[in-house]
């Protein structure tokens, strides 16, 4: 889901090393609180998941949401 908000928010088409990296420091941001500087590593793009992670064909016949807030993710 971090891949599909940095697309749509942020223009960055990024695969799925670089969203589990994005949501690490996110994560890491919330529990380190504010006044810090989290850094990390963009590793890999889009381009080998056009086929599975975003199409939407794809992702609906393996009952996968892309619009489910990180939010819910990092929480849950």
């Amino acid at each position: 889901t971090i891949v599909y908000q940095l697309l749509r928010e942020e223009g960055l088409f990024l695969g799925l090393s670089s969203g589990v990296n994005v949501a690490g420091a996110v994560r890491f941001a919330k529990e380190s609180g504010r006044g810090q500087t989290i850094v990390t590593v963009l590793c890999d793009s889009g381009q080998k998941y056009q086929s599975t992670m975003f199409n939407r064909d794809w992702l609906a016949s393996n009952h996968l949401d892309p619009d489910l807030p990180l939010e819910s993710i990092l929480d849950g």
